[in-house]
């Protein structure tokens, strides 16, 4: 499911993004249509996150952003949010290592005041781990929802300045978001054949290019990962500019 913004325009295989940021849908009912429980259909994403870490590395992707929980994912029956706890535990614990040999950063966005002090130390764990990691830069986004990132970020900004007069300018609540810091995301990438952005990174992708999927994240392979490269290169990005000024 493509939606190119001029058909005609010819790929440049070297107009990559250096940000994607992906909505990983699907896992639930992707275990479901195959009679196995939903937490199996989890396991099978965090393959396929693996996957798709190892081919922005290959090709050289600066940013990954994956959004994994969000506020609203607590309304799930209780047993699957448990279930996709412990993997999101186990995976800090046992993949980390994977990743500092492979020169990754891993940032953890999110509300974490929520999480148990376990949690919360594997995740200091493996971020001390990453941090100087000078490779791609993997943001996983759990307990995250974009409204909170704003809220937050005006808290911070009135909380730095309790006797300034109160001037917020896109900047300075920038410099309070999650993702300060790193290049907007150029491409979003949702799979499950949903087309919304459900309460995600909602001013980084102010103007961020949309591709949707209509596979179930465990069926997004290297070639709907690759569709979605080659749809992103054909994409004439404006920024409020016309084409001609483009040149």
């Amino acid at each position: 499911m493509t939606y190119l913004n001029h058909p005609g325009v010819k790929p440049n295989p070297n107009n990559l993004p250096k940000h994607i940021a992906i909505i990983m849908d699907g896992n639930g009912r992707w275990a479901v249509a195959r009679g196995m429980s939903r937490t199996t259909g989890h396991r099978r994403g965090v393959e396929v996150v693996h996957n798709i870490i190892s081919s922005c590395q290959k090709k050289g992707i600066q940013v990954l952003t994956l959004f994994a929980f969000g506020v609203e994912n607590w309304k799930r029956p209780s047993k699957e949010v448990r279930n996709l706890f412990r993997i999101f535990f186990l995976v800090l614990r046992k993949d980390i290592s994977r990743l500092h040999e492979n020169n990754i950063k891993l940032r953890i966005i999110g509300d974490r005041t929520v999480f148990n002090r376990a949690l919360n130390a594997a995740i200091d764990d493996a971020e001390s781990l990453t941090s100087k990691n000078t490779g791609l830069v993997l943001n996983v986004a759990v307990n995250y929802s974009g409204r909170w990132d704003l809220l937050n970020a005006i808290q911070k900004f009135l909380n730095n300045s309790p006797d300034a007069p109160i001037s917020l300018t896109e900047d300075k609540l920038a410099q309070e978001l999650s993702l300060y810091g790193l290049p907007e995301p150029d491409l979003f990438i949702r799979t499950g054949g949903v087309q919304r952005i459900s309460n995600f990174i909602l001013w980084e992708l102010a103007y961020t290019e949309l591709y949707f999927s209509p596979l179930l994240w465990p069926d997004f392979n290297q070639d709907e990962f690759e569709r979605a490269l080659s749809d992103y290169t054909m994409r004439e990005r404006r920024f409020g500019l016309t084409g001609e000024q483009l040149g």
